[in-house]
């Protein structure tokens, strides 16, 4: 029997890999909006209504840690910093595209489902 890392070993499968890295509620918006182009934080945060400073700063520092987005300081007054997706996040972001195409294409019914079943929204 071959031996494995224990990195591989924690994954039932690639699906749980990617789960892993983009799970959460935020951070597969993170990654539509990073995929235009790099943001300001400032940016970042009015394009995602409804994420609170401390959940967008936790996962902009969990993706930048997994690789998929990097962080430019500009080192200025004000401070400016910069988030954009690494390769890997852009590759991460296009695996997404299909899932966010198919959300547009039912987005009526997806909306018309959910006011019936009260309008519950998961916690992210």
């Amino acid at each position: 029997m071959s031996q494995r890392s224990t990195a591989q070993t924690d994954f039932v499968c690639g699906l749980d890999a990617a789960l892993r890295v983009v799970g959460g509620k935020w951070k597969p918006l993170i990654l539509h909006f990073l995929y235009r182009g790099p943001h300001r934080y400032g940016e970042l945060k009015r394009c995602i209504s409804g994420v609170s400073d401390k959940m967008l700063i936790q996962h902009l520092k969990e993706l930048e840690a997994h690789g998929i987005v990097s962080r430019k300081d500009h080192h200025e007054v004000p401070p400016r910093v910069d988030y954009a997706l690494t390769r890997l996040g852009k590759s991460l972001a296009e695996a997404l595209m299909p899932l966010c195409d198919w959300g547009e294409r039912n987005r009526k019914t997806i909306a018309s489902r959910l006011g019936k079943a009260g309008g519950a929204k998961g916690n992210g």
